[in-house]
């Protein structure tokens, strides 16, 4: 769940991040990139230095930029909560993430004021009039690399109002995560997703200069062996010159009889063997469909059945034994 937040000053979106942050959301802020660029600078952090080094960076790195970097930062397992999004531009670049929502949050003039004379910062206005008349100064603006906190106001999805006590205001927060709940639910893969995906994990381990391949070998549903192609356990890696037809780049299905790389298949069931776990009747998940010599390994290995991301080219005859032996071979691509 990704939950932005803008508003006026004082209207409360730190209340929110402090509370979200208790909730397990991580925090991030396109403010804090403005001031990480000042602190490389030496330069002291005020309100008007913030300000002015944001537009810059907005001029250099496009109106979007400080959206970008924050992007950057984040990770696909976690909430987060993103405060300080003042410019339209840094909204758009935000919705492209899938989950996230923009809250508005809202309070009276009256009221912000009296919490910006709470707060008794240097340089803060000293009545409601010069309060208003700098907020309207950053607003709106018509050089769209500058704040326009009004434009994002009314690009929010959402509206939470902050005019009554911080009890009030922290139900209307529980409120929303409710009904994000029940909108942000994600699909989860399926196993076969799952465990393809992880043999393509496995794959990037592979030393073979032409094709990186891997197995995985699964028994009501856990892993219990996998393998990469490559050369034997002891023997120059391929992709050190292990394996003269590999970095000859031959032509595929020739000289495979001069080959000194074992496939994924194949390690996956000679690892097990290795540790003497049985393999009978589990399901081997590989990126390529097995070639005929992995294929007679897994038929006599008791394998009940195979699922394959992508065609190998040879796999004819393969087909026929699995279909001969009454063993399942199923493609599912990612």
């Amino acid at each position: 769940m990704l939950i932005g937040l803008t508003g006026e000053n004082c209207g409360g979106k730190g209340t929110i991040a402090d509370y979200l942050g208790k909730k397990s959301f991580y925090y991030q802020s396109l403010s804090d990139v403005i001031r990480d660029e000042l602190a490389a600078e030496g330069v002291e952090i005020t309100r008007e230095k913030l300000i002015a080094k944001g537009n810059q960076l907005r001029e250099e790195f496009g109106a979007g930029g400080l959206a970008a970097k924050v992007i950057n930062k984040l990770e696909p397992d976690k909430n987060y909560v993103i405060d300080s999004i003042r410019n339209p531009a840094e909204v758009e670049v935000l919705k492209k993430l899938k989950g996230f929502v923009l809250i508005a949050v809202r309070a009276t003039p009256e009221n912000r004021f009296e919490r910006m004379k709470r707060r008794n910062r240097e340089g803060d206005p000293k009545n409601l009039e010069e309060f208003v008349a700098l907020e309207s100064a950053e607003a709106s603006n018509n050089d769209r690399a500058k704040q326009q906190v009004l434009a994002c106001l009314d690009m929010a999805d959402r509206e939470i109002r902050n005019d009554g006590d911080v009890n009030a205001f922290h139900k209307s927060v529980d409120q929303l995560l409710s009904d994000l709940m029940q909108n942000l639910k994600r699909k989860r893969p399926s196993w076969d997703e799952y465990f393809l995906n992880i043999a393509k994990v496995v794959a990037s381990r592979s030393n073979c200069m032409k094709r990186k391949v891997a197995a995985v070998i699964v028994k009501d549903k856990r892993i219990i062996s996998t393998g990469y192609n490559g050369t034997p356990r002891g023997v120059r890696n391929c992709d050190e010159g292990g394996c003269p037809r590999c970095n000859s780049f031959a032509e595929s299905g020739a000289r495979l009889d001069e080959c000194l790389c074992s496939h994924g298949e194949e390690n996956a069931i000679v690892q097990a063997s290795y540790h003497g776990i049985s393999i009978r009747e589990a399901t081997l998940y590989c990126t390529l469909s097995p070639c005929l010599i992995c294929t007679k390994m897994i038929i006599n290995a008791g394998i009940k059945e195979v699922v394959f991301n992508k065609d190998y080219p040879l796999n004819d005859t393969a087909s026929m034994l699995f279909q001969q032996a009454g063993i399942s071979l199923r493609k599912y691509h990612l």
